[in-house]
């Protein structure tokens, strides 16, 4: 990986960023969010990444494998090509237990038979587990996935502001985590058209307050993040990228106060080791 993957606001590591997106690396100064030319995104093949897992099955699971992968005959081939993707996840999940090509053969699935609940499923399976991931071209091949169910099942149930969110979400902690600010803002759009209707949906709120806090607009996120706290005051999420907007903006005293409240909502030893570290750098 050549640059920091998330989070480049600070230049420290944020609690809200160990809590919600994994592990980062301290820098010394602070650096503003950067868009990365495309060139230089790296990429993911998924083709090549089966292919290596392949060399890890044992004979029995390879052969298996092989009749799922030429499983479609003449006939009802649409069928078919649906029934063989969803096994061919579910062997991927089960049988090898490899995570990329089980959502690469159910988001295949859902695609094909173009369910809204099954485009959904798959798209948030992916974006749930894209929060966490900490390499670059398996975030961005994730996001893009993700996106591209989260636009289908869309063009099916138009008015679904969940489908919104989750489609704003996977810019903002997908695309967007790479540093490129436009990415973050084409999610910010798509969650303002959904609170512009409804300012009382904290879901969308608190995707526009984390997107607030990665595009380094922190007086939008403090704003965005205490509504939703107001609303739900035992939001985890909220009070740690809360606490992070405050220190990110320079205010210790009010991310000294709510890293505090953290620590009393998480009641979790490793974390309040991390939270402590992250006051003691405060002080």
């Amino acid at each position: 990986m050549n640059k920091q993957l998330l989070l480049a606001a600070t230049g420290l590591t944020l609690v809200a960023a160990l809590f919600f997106f994994g592990r980062t690396t301290a820098e010394k100064k602070p650096a503003a969010p950067k868009a990365m030319p495309a060139a230089q995104v790296p990429s993911f093949n998924i083709d090549g990444f089966i292919a290596q897992a392949k060399q890890q099955l044992t004979a029995g699971q390879i052969v298996t494998l092989d009749k799922l992968e030429n499983s479609v005959k003449r006939g009802d081939v649409l069928h078919q090509q649906i029934e063989a993707s969803k096994q061919l996840a579910d062997f991927w999940k089960d049988s090898a237990h490899a995570f990329e090509p089980y959502i690469y053969y159910l988001s295949k699935a859902a695609k094909l038979e173009n369910s809204e609940k099954n485009l959904t499923f798959a798209a948030q399976l992916i974006l749930d587990d894209l929060r966490g991931e900490q390499d670059e071209a398996k975030l961005n091949w994730k996001a893009t996935e993700a996106i591209g169910l989260f636009e289908q099942a869309i063009k099916l149930n138009p008015d679904n502001d969940d489908l919104k969110i989750g489609l704003g979400s996977c810019y903002i902690y997908g695309k967007g985590r790479g540093g490129n600010p436009q990415e973050t803002m084409t999610g910010i759009q798509q969650l303002l058209a959904v609170v512009r209707k409804d300012s009382t949906n904290m879901k969308a709120q608190l995707v526009l307050g984390v997107g607030g806090f990665v595009s380094g607009q922190y007086d939008k996120a403090i704003d965005r993040l205490t509504k939703v706290i107001k609303a739900e005051p035992k939001n985890v999420e909220a009070v740690a990228f809360l606490a992070d907007s405050y220190a990110a903006k320079g205010d210790k005293a009010s991310a000294i106060k709510w890293y505090q409240a953290l620590k009393g909502l998480t009641n979790n030893p490793e974390h309040s080791k991390e939270i402590d570290q992250r006051i003691k750098m405060l002080q």
